[in-house]
């Protein structure tokens, strides 16, 4: 049972991220003080949105400049903190070099992060952003999981980096991140592993995959039609909540699936068409399987012919029930979260 002091400092990394967005706007709305760790704290027009939220709650942002590859660049900012919100680890599918791009700053990142709270001796909690890619690789491995819906106690064991490098790279970090926690007694580590996340994003330009996905469905890169590509939804909100309440509930431990909805690519494009869809080239029917093997490596790179076969028309579950108990969670219309997520694109003109 970790009880956190609400008068300590929290912090929260990557605060400028999709995610870290929302929490950072509930942890100032609740009045706290957060250190938010960030590349440059000079720019003030990234930090704007933070800025704006500061300013009209009772909660106080100070800034703090880190690096996720340099050891001992959280120090200053976690001087004092009880509470730790790594949330930092890039969220990218098209990357040049994997091992730079990706696994170097997921690993290395936590990696510093976690060091740094063994050297801090004020940290009681870090709770770590992970994934559902952590839990699974392709959705063709729910075939032989028992009711084949994933749960905490699954990990990823068929990604590499050649191969879904993005889904290697978080479940190479959550490893380390539980290694470290484990071989010490002070703090203790809770997991949030979200599933697709969606909805309105506090900086409407953030670099968030997400942020790409709708902007396909909007700019008729999928016109042709959308795949039964099986995956997980939940909003940004519901998922900066559990975050929150996995920080400051005492008895929370472990690893959390935070995903509301099992759907698929072309069910998502479904619940768009009735608002958007005269307006806009969203994909009115379903793409099947074999027409997307053969044409989707050519049109995209990062979409191989070895992913399209693992992942396409294999439905996508997962357990929600252990974050949904623990936290009391009531989550978000999907059709809304989608609706708004696509509006807030429409008006910053992303397509």
């Amino acid at each position: 049972m970790t009880h956190i002091n609400n008068n300590s400092p929290i912090l929260v990394t990557g605060a400028t991220g999709y995610v870290a967005g929302h929490l950072v706007k509930k942890l100032l709305a609740k009045g706290h003080t957060v250190h938010a760790a960030v590349r440059d704290p000079e720019n003030l027009e990234k930090l704007k949105y933070l800025n704006e939220i500061a300013a009209q709650t009772s909660g106080n942002i100070v800034y703090f400049k880190a690096d996720l590859l340099k050891p001992g660049s959280y120090a200053q900012a976690m001087k004092g903190c009880e509470l730790v919100y790594h949330t930092a680890s890039p969220f990218m599918l098209k990357v040049n070099n994997p091992k730079r791009d990706l696994i170097e700053p997921a690993l290395l990142g936590t990696r510093n992060v976690l060091e740094e709270a063994n050297y801090t001796e004020s940290v009681k909690r870090v709770v770590v952003t992970s994934s559902c890619a952590a839990i699974y690789g392709d959705n063709i491995d729910l075939q032989t999981i028992p009711n084949k819906t994933l749960t905490e106690e699954h990990w990823n064991t068929t990604a590499s980096e050649s191969h879904n490098p993005y889904a290697y790279s978080k479940t190479l970090a959550e490893r380390e991140a539980w290694k470290i926690a484990k071989a010490q007694s002070r703090w203790d580590l809770i997991t949030v592993n979200p599933s697709l996340v969606i909805g309105p994003g506090i900086n409407p330009n953030a670099t968030s995959e997400s942020f790409n996905i709708i902007k396909q469905l909007g700019a008729g890169k999928l016109k042709s039609g959308a795949p039964k590509w099986g995956l997980g939804l939940i909003d940004v909100r519901d998922v900066a909540e559990i975050h929150l309440q996995a920080g400051f509930t005492p008895s929370a431990h472990g690893r959390y699936i935070a995903c509301a909805y099992s759907t698929d690519t072309y069910a998502m494009t479904r619940l768009l068409l009735e608002k958007y869809g005269t307006r806009y080239p969203i994909p009115k029917s379903c793409l099947p399987k074999w027409l997307l093997w053969l044409v989707g490596p050519l049109v995209d790179n990062t979409l191989t012919r070895e992913m399209i076969s693992k992942n396409v028309d294999y439905p996508w579950q997962a357990d929600n029930s252990k974050a949904t108990k623990a936290f009391n969670m009531n989550y978000r219309d999907l059709k809304t979260s989608l609706e708004e997520f696509f509006q807030q694109a429409i008006d910053s003109k992303l397509f």
